[in-house]
């Protein structure tokens, strides 16, 4: 397996497939997921001649089930000893809920060159939480349900997010897949409890209203609009207003899981907006 070793000590496990002298697309993905989330679009864009690398985020996946450094600062970190480390230049970073929360905070932090073009998909940014500042938002009352089901069953409560709210399979006329449910309950199990549970504070709680003003390579914003996990009105349009350089994408009726749903869609859009 591919792991590099960062500065505390963690091991991240990360995939890097193509040309290296291609133009990468570095794929981030969600809670409580792996890098496997992103193998539809990462065979695409590996056809297409691009170089494609997508890691598990610590405390998910083949990463060290870490205790600590489950949070947005950590991750970033994580992505820039990575981007270094492959010597990555001009790429493209693309992130799926909470790792495009990732790429925000990592991207507007990112030194110069690494980073060419940026897309927010079914995004946590600005942030979750409800609060003053926020009152649109999901009440925290939400995210200590979460906390307490992981606790309680962390294996059912895997089994009951795909299976409902995640890929929209709770909704009426539905296509559901048992394959993509226990592939995204296998993702989840991978992964370490504690880094999970830490996990959905900084989903939640963060605010990257700074991170997005801050960006200034073009950003794509792509939303489903019956997104049932980040909801549509306080995320993207929000996000696109912050942005210096960013474009909105809604997609009517689509969920939280679109591109494992919709893979021919968004790839289609996704391969427009990079060679745009």
């Amino acid at each position: 397996m591919s792991t590099i070793t960062t500065r505390d000590g963690t091991e991240i496990f990360y995939k890097d497939w193509g040309p290296k002298e291609a133009q990468p697309i570095v794929f981030h993905h969600g809670w409580p997921l792996s890098a496997d989330d992103w193998d539809n679009q990462m065979l695409f864009f590996l056809h297409q001649g691009f170089r494609v690398i997508a890691h598990d985020r610590r405390g998910h996946g083949r990463s060290s089930q870490t205790a600590t450094g489950n949070e947005m600062d950590t991750y970033a970190a994580d992505v820039a000893e990575l981007a270094a480390h492959l010597n990555l230049r001009n790429a493209v970073h693309i992130g799926h809920s909470t790792g495009g929360g990732e790429v925000a905070h990592y991207v507007a932090r990112a030194e110069a060159g690494r980073v060419a073009k940026a897309v927010l998909i079914g995004a946590v940014p600005p942030v979750m939480v409800k609060s003053e500042k926020n009152p649109g938002g999901l009440p925290i009352e939400v995210f200590d349900g979460f906390r307490a089901a992981l606790v309680a069953n962390r294996a059912q409560f895997y089994v009951d997010i795909p299976t409902g709210p995640f890929y929209g399979f709770n909704r009426e006329g539905a296509k559901v897949s048992q394959g993509v449910i226990d592939n995204w309950w296998r993702q989840g199990m991978m992964g370490g409890a504690k880094a999970h549970y830490d996990c959905i504070k900084a989903f939640s709680e963060t605010d990257f209203t700074e991170d997005l003003k801050a960006i200034e390579v073009p950003v794509l914003v792509m939303h489903g609009d019956d997104d049932q996990i980040v909801p549509y009105a306080d995320s993207a349009p929000l996000s696109v207003k912050l942005l210096k350089n960013g474009t909105l994408k809604t997609y009517a009726g689509l969920p939280h899981g679109m591109c494992t749903t919709h893979p021919d869609v968004i790839n289609a859009d996704l391969l427009a907006f990079i060679r745009g």
